[in-house]
């Protein structure tokens, strides 16, 4: 069976000196295949496919040593189906050149030391881990800590002076065929593991115990004089939205004194020293401090999702919100010692981008990185230098040094560049639409590599719908350059209720639960159809997982444009999902904040797929993975029961021992497959792949 794209022939076969080669190859193929289009070629150029995904070297991580002599890169790649490997490679700026590599066995945690060139390390011995110091200018290596139990994590102090490390209790396993449920949370099988916080003073090599107790300790930051440490605790708490309280403390570690910042805050922060250590930079939800942090509508309700950053005074207690009418959604954010500005990684709209906050002046710049996704960054402590990761729709991950007082930068790492020298990719382009409200849709378009506009083509329909962007990525779980090369155009929605487009467009996402989006979706396809005649208006398909899974189900009980549809790991109850997901509760409290199946049942049963079942009409496939704890198989399987009850056209697959994401190689191959051979049954009126991969059973 050859699957749609190009494949290599190897022929071999055996020649004699005395005679000259000469063969002659046939290709043969079953009479229904017959109008197959098969061509053959030397030519090396191709279409992306799946296993690009999979199998090209990727570029995971990237950090800037403190003086940004050093960049330390991660690599990994998939050699068969069952091995990944991964490299850590060391490469001095200034020279281009690559240092040995460090031991890949049993490594973890890998991270520069904050002011000198120097790496640590965990590593796995007698199982416990152990701590090791790699000088990569002399290539000495020290044990810092011998094979330490529960060893999980560290952190260096600024100056070196502390190492504060992390050792994870983890409860008895209970012998009992009962087991008693006293939280909500007792269903994670993590939940009952308790962080601890340790120190070890690097003057006198005495390790103390710092936390203890049956709360888990979250360890935020470390002052830059190594003197006091900044955590938090939470404890579940069920009678307000987030459903738990932090409590955030400093702890002074040479005498042991506990400064309490704040308690029972409902909406939890992270936080981080400014250089001076007389702030903090706090990054949290638009109600982490009350209603100081929102700037939404009256009448309301803020999306705790779509983050802000704020700057907490020590000494008076004064919360400042830097964020409020910056609308891009904030991932990450650095306090620079080399120029006392802020630096935001932050989700701008569907790209990901780098943010400079100028403190004097209370001014937020843009630093153009030249990617659409820009990742992982890592600051030099004493240089305007960063290391990061960068990403476009149609460019696979690379690794950047940029300048952040010039703004050049230079790319130093690009691991796939060889797997991908002969794949080619179709054109993309952005469309938008102006929905009921006159608000602007943004979306894009990715077309076939020989896209023709005389032709008419299948259209898939792609949308997230909760509250997070589709981002300009280049892989991930849906890699729409592959749908393009299967003889797709491919349109993606960025519907309302998202975060990165300001708080007032993400707090559309709350008690709304697809009343809006699916109507953007429809009126969207609707809209891209009437413009773009190379779409066959017969042959739409649509396509979203988890969130995206339920506007899936959701949509094909409001419309009838789509020929056929597929949910991953859709919700087809939004009440059963709330209390059975590990997460359904937690999410809700954002998605249906302050709102219960016993006090609104026009949300949780009119706006679910389930209780709509009827009016499905849609040839639907039902993907999900058999072990998912976030969004529980049953949600699938009772939209399928009430489906087949009802003689709609619906299709259930599961994915052995699979979680809400899938991950393992071979299932991410057949996963990818089914869908595009459901597509191809539908849109293309070619059934012959989905029938060979489920052929039909003599039950």
């Amino acid at each position: 069976e050859l699957l749609k794209g190009k494949h290599r022939i190897l022929l071999k076969f055996y020649v004699s000196d005395e005679i000259a080669p000469e063969f002659k190859a046939v290709f043969e193929y079953d009479e229904k295949f017959g109008e197959s289009s098969i061509t053959n070629s030397i030519n090396p150029i191709r279409g992306m496919e799946i296993h690009d995904v999979l199998d090209a070297k990727k570029i995971n991580n990237i950090e800037l040593s403190f003086d940004a002599s050093y960049v330390l890169m991660q690599h990994s790649q998939n050699i068969s189906p069952e091995t990944s490997i991964t490299e850590h490679e060391i490469l001095e700026v200034s020279t281009n050149h690559k240092l040995p590599l460090l031991p890949v066995e049993g490594i973890s945690a890998v991270s520069w030391l904050p002011a000198s060139n120097r790496i640590s390390y965990l590593k796995k011995e007698d199982k416990k881990n152990s701590l090791y110091i790699l000088n990569v200018e002399t290539g000495e290596t020290t044990k810092l800590l011998d094979r330490i139990e529960d060893l999980s994590a560290y952190k260096w102090a600024e100056n070196e002076s502390v190492l504060i490390y992390i050792k994870t209790h983890k409860p008895e396993k209970s012998e009992s065929t009962l087991n008693q449920l006293v939280e909500l949370e007792d269903r994670h099988p993590w939940w009952r593991n308790r962080n601890y916080l340790f120190t070890l003073d690097l003057t006198t090599n005495i390790s103390k115990q710092l936390t203890w107790g049956y709360l888990s300790t979250n360890l935020h930051d470390i002052s830059p004089d190594g003197r006091s440490v900044l955590f938090s605790t939470e404890r579940p708490q069920y009678e307000e939205r987030q459903y738990s309280y932090q409590n955030m403390y400093i702890m002074d570690i040479k005498d042991m004194t506990l400064t309490t910042l704040w308690e029972d805050k409902s909406f939890g922060v992270s936080a981080q020293f400014s250089p001076d250590a007389k702030k903090l930079l706090v990054t949290g939800g638009p109600s982490a401090f009350g209603e100081i942090g929102e700037n939404i509508p009256a009448g309301t309700i803020a999306n705790n999702y779509d983050m802000q950053a704020y700057i907490y005074n020590l000494e008076n207690k004064e919360v400042k919100p830097i964020t409020k009418y910056f609308d891009p959604s904030i991932i990450s954010a650095h306090w620079s010692k080399a120029d006392r500005n802020i630096y935001f990684t932050a989700q701008d709209k569907t790209f990901n981008k780098l943010f400079k906050y100028e403190i004097s002046s209370e001014t937020y710049f843009e630093i153009d990185t030249k990617y659409d996704i820009s990742s992982a960054f890592s600051f030099a402590k004493t240089r305007p230098y960063s290391a990061f990761l960068g990403e476009s729709m149609q460019k696979p991950k690379e690794g950047v040094l940029i300048d952040l007082s010039s703004n050049s930068s230079r790319v130093i790492s690009t691991p796939s560049k060889e797997h991908f020298k002969n794949v080619t990719f179709g054109e993309t382009s952005n469309y938008d639409f102006v929905n009921n409200n006159n608000d602007t849709i943004m979306g894009r378009v990715y077309y076939p590599p020989d896209f023709d506009k005389s032709k008419k083509y299948p259209l898939i329909i792609y949308y997230y719908g909760g509250t997070s962007p589709v981002t300009r990525t280049f892989g991930g779980r849906y890699p729409f350059n592959i749908f393009a090369e299967q003889g797709y155009v491919v349109y993606v929605l960025q519907p309302s209720g998202a975060t990165g487009f300001g708080q007032e467009f993400s707090s559309r996402h709350v008690n709304n639960w697809g009343i809006t989006v699916a109507d953007e979706i429809i009126n969207g396809t609707k809209d891209f159809l009437n413009k773009n005649k190379f779409c066959d208006p017969a042959k739409v398909g649509c396509i979203g997982a988890s969130y995206g899974g339920f506007m899936t189900m959701l949509l094909q009980t409001r419309t009838e444009i789509f020929s056929a549809a597929i949910s991953h790991a859709g919700i087809s109850s939004i009440a059963s999902y709330w209390g059975e997901g590990y997460w359904g509760y937690l999410y809700s409290s954002e998605a249906s904040a302050n709102n219960f199946p016993w006090n609104n049942i026009d949300l949780y049963i009119e706006q679910s797929p389930l209780f709509n079942a009827d009016k499905v009409n849609t040839p639907i496939l039902l993907l999900h993975g058999d072990s998912d704890t976030n969004v529980p198989l049953g949600e699938s399987i009772q939209f399928f029961t009430a489906l087949k009850l009802l003689g709609k056209p619906v299709d259930l697959v599961t994915i052995k021992d699979t979680d809400h994401h899938v991950v393992g190689y071979n299932e991410r191959i057949q996963w990818n497959n089914a869908i595009f051979a459901w597509f191809d049954r539908w849109l293309k009126n070619q059934p012959e792949w989905w029938e060979s991969m489920f052929p039909k059973q003599n039950y």
